[in-house]
């Protein structure tokens, strides 16, 4: 006799349980990042946390717009939503500065929707250049570079380019004809991919 063919409700069964082995084949899961908050509203997808984080960088970018002698250093947001802006200006950065691009991210975002807490601060003295728009407020400063290969060079900042910089030094050697040593600049370019890390030498007047 010839075999019937599976009904509908029987073929969507075995369907249905191939697809379930197909997905423990392949660990199939949805990742969750948890809300640390007493809200009660549970877990959220990882995809909620992604749209959140787009629409942080979006509102970052609406307000160095209006700000245009800002620029952004770095900014982090965690699991727990915890949002971190570094910022830096072509003259620096004001505390009022810091401010309005806070308000703007605050009061565009729905704590009801999701929790947050959010850090705007300034690239400190201190702390070493990460990007090319930085140099070029320190002309004129002593810049401290260690180099891919681990060379220390450490001169004065004389120009900045779109690739990198030139800095210059005074260095004692000795003399070319005769004895004793004279005083000669030295000058170096560093491509900015050469750059592992540059830090600004602070001075005080004596």
């Amino acid at each position: 006799s010839i075999p019937s063919r599976p009904t509908k409700p029987t073929l969507f069964r075995v369907g249905f349980l191939v697809i379930c082995v197909l997905l423990q084949k392949i660990n199939f899961k949805i990742l969750y990042l948890p809300r640390l908050t007493g809200s009660g509203r549970g877990q959220r997808p990882l995809f909620y946390f992604m749209e959140f984080t787009k629409r942080v960088y979006d509102l970052l970018n609406e307000a160095l717009t209006e700000q245009p002698s800002l620029f952004l250093v770095d900014a982090h947001i965690d699991s727990a939503s915890h949002i971190r802006v570094v910022l830096d200006g072509d003259q620096g950065v004001t505390l009022e500065q810091c401010m309005h691009v806070s308000r703007h991210i605050e009061h565009n975002l729905d704590r009801e929707e999701h929790d947050f807490s959010l850090e705007v601060g300034s690239a400190g003295a201190a702390s070493p250049l990460t990007i090319p728009r930085q140099y070029n407020k320190h002309i004129g400063r002593i810049l401290a570079i260690v180099t891919n290969d681990d060379q220390n060079i450490k001169g004065t900042l004389t120009t900045t380019g779109t690739d990198g910089i030139t800095l210059q030094w005074k260095a004692r050697e000795p003399k070319p004809i005769g004895k004793g040593k004279h005083t000669v600049t030295k000058e170096a370019d560093v491509p900015f991919t050469d750059i592992k890390k540059a830090t600004v030498q602070i001075q005080f007047n004596k």
